[in-house]
């Protein structure tokens, strides 16, 4: 099966666009992704900012950054989710339970919990949600 490769469109915040987010191959280069993220207004100026680095019908993959003490209020993802921390510390809450991950450490969360972080310093997460069909 052939596949067409699906690109971003252009946005005030990334004028360029064209970016690929869903082909056959998506070769993701982490650290200039969140080089990218620090150099943009939103980060600068702003308490975080996120990029979509893969998007499918099956599949998401977001760089999140999140500025030291910045939290993300309770919420559930529709799917299954990996949060892997590459820069930085979080507290990750389920419930009553409080998890602290730092550098090279993630936590894997099945669908509909609901759940929250707060970052300890600036901190770079990779979300990866799976869609439930």
């Amino acid at each position: 099966m052939e596949m067409i490769n699906k690109s971003n469109i252009a946005t005030p915040q990334r004028p360029d666009g064209d970016r690929v987010l869903d082909a056959s191959l998506v070769h993701l280069d982490l650290n200039a992704s969140i080089a990218q993220l620090q150099n943009e207004v939103a980060w600068k100026e702003g308490d975080r900012n996120s990029l979509t680095l893969f998007k499918s019908d099956e599949l998401r993959v977001v760089l999140m950054g999140l500025h030291k003490g910045v939290t993300v209020p309770t919420h559930s993802a529709p799917g299954m989710i990996t949060v892997q921390v590459l820069q930085g510390h979080i507290h990750f809450f389920t419930g009553d339970t409080k998890t602290t991950l730092e550098k090279g450490q993630a936590i894997v969360l099945h669908k509909k919990l609901p759940h929250s972080l707060e970052a300890l310093d600036d901190t770079f997460v990779l979300l990866t949600m799976a869609i439930s069909k």
